[in-house]
């Protein structure tokens, strides 16, 4: 088995960029990137690659030590975190700013870390602003190392040579097993709260202030010996209420983090109940062809009285009816009541995604279904179902051949994906169904 990646933590006061510098390293604009100070605030984690070695990197919220904003004092505590979760750091300062007053509290911060820390200067886009790095000896971290991130100049590759000197090389891990989750919902569901009560720790600020979780953060977890990677993404608002820029670009990246994961978990406000976003949402994740559980958050909120939980259910099916098959849980991320019932029914459900059905029994089922309710003619022309075959997994695929698709109508093809989930289940996850014609005559060579 092979040894888990190498961490880097990177800190530092807001706007000094980080995130510029993560996006270097990954080679895509992955991190939100915006002039705003505090953008990024909560740490992110990517996997890097560099010269066969594989290591981690986490970005975190910029530091400003002393600052009594809520928020800023999470961002504080996030990097704090990383730090300690981190095998080593790397301080990353402004150039063209020069020391600041907050670089000399973050400094001794760090230093009784007891972590390898790399000073490293970023904005230093050209040799007339070297100078500046003699000013950085005064914070007693080290030797400062230059960079711009912005241009990928200034040394990135030497940095990456000392930061992994001591990795060793190999190829690289793969996650065959794990499985991915996306929580998603709309803002202020209690996502990133399901998170922190889960993980026992503060994974990802949560505030009441709706819209906290701006960035997709990924947390691995392990479960009756199962690995899993959590996603928190960004609460999905109405297009017509994002303002372009920062949350349109976490709006967009929720959306990516459904279409990489292979279960997504709706979160839905059990005091508020299905909203028109949730159906969105829901439609969303379906379209992906994902796995989908609904999961009733706050329920310890909720007025109990006999079959409460039947009758919000019936409300559910009432509202979407199209997510009949989603299995539901009625959770509490305050009293964590259920919680793991996430991972019970996420294991389910995965399993239901990637089955596979012979071609016999497949064709089987199909033709009775068939012959138990033929389809009715249309112009005198009665549909045939020649062949059945199941091509995909996640979701199931399957591909009939038929004498004429367009005589396949709607309704037909929900039966059949209804008789489809009677003899296999499949619950949990969409079932496509493709249709492929084929005359009788070429039946027959």
């Amino acid at each position: 088995m092979k040894n888990k990646k190498p961490i880097i933590a990177i800190v530092g006061r807001p706007n000094v960029g980080k995130s510029t510098f993560v996006n270097r390293l990954v080679g895509a604009r992955q991190s939100i990137v915006d002039d705003m100070p505090g953008v990024t605030r909560d740490r992110i984690y990517f996997d890097i690659e560099w010269q066969h070695k594989y290591f981690t990197v986490i970005d975190t919220g910029g530091i400003i030590p002393g600052d009594e904003d809520e928020i800023m004092l999470s961002i504080f505590d996030q990097a704090q975190i990383a730090c300690d979760e981190a095998d080593k750091i790397i301080f990353l300062v402004d150039g063209k700013d020069g020391v600041h007053p907050v670089d000399e509290d973050i400094a001794n911060i760090l230093r009784k870390s007891k972590k390898e820390i790399f000073l490293v200067v970023n904005k230093i886009d050209s040799i007339h602003a070297m100078p500046m790095l003699s000013d950085f000896y005064s914070l007693a971290i080290g030797e400062p190392m230059a960079i711009s991130a912005l241009h990928g100049s200034g040394g990135v590759g030497d940095l990456l040579d000392v930061l992994t000197k001591d990795f060793e090389a190999e190829d690289e891990i793969t996650d065959e097993n794990t499985i991915k989750i996306a929580i998603v919902g709309r803002p202020n569901a209690g996502k990133s709260s399901i998170i922190n009560a889960l993980l026992n720790e503060e994974r990802v600020i949560v505030s009441d202030v709706s819209g906290t979780t701006r960035d997709s953060i990924d947390s691995k977890i392990s479960y009756k010996q199962k690995d899993f990677v959590i996603i928190d993404t960004a609460g999905i608002r109405k297009r017509a209420k994002v303002d372009w820029g920062v949350e349109k670009f976490a709006v967009d990246r929720a959306i990516r983090s459904i279409r990489e994961c292979d279960v997504a978990v709706l979160v839905i406000d059990a005091t508020e109940g299905i909203s028109d976003q949730d159906k969105k949402i829901s439609a969303l994740i379906t379209e992906a062809g994902k796995g989908i559980i609904i999961a009733v958050n706050k329920w310890d909120l909720v007025d109990k009285e006999t079959n409460t939980m039947n009758k919000f259910e019936k409300q559910i099916s009432k509202d979407v009816p199209f997510l009949e098959y989603a299995p539901k849980i009625y959770i509490s991320a305050v009293t964590k009541q259920r919680l793991n019932q996430i991972f019970d029914k996420s294991m389910e459900v995965y399993e239901q995604c990637i089955k596979r059905v012979s071609t016999g029994l497949l064709n089987k089922i199909i033709n009775d279904a068939y012959a138990m309710n033929p389809p009715s003619t249309v112009k005198n022309k009665r549909l045939k179902i020649l062949y059945s075959t199941q091509i995909n997994t996640q979701p199931p695929t399957f591909v009939m051949f038929t004498n004429n698709g367009d005589l396949m109508k709607d309704h037909y093809k929900r039966y059949m994906e209804k008789k489809l989930r009677e003899a296999f289940g499949f619950f949990g996850t969409p079932i496509r169904i493709a249709l492929r014609e084929r005359s009788d005559k070429k039946g027959k060579n």
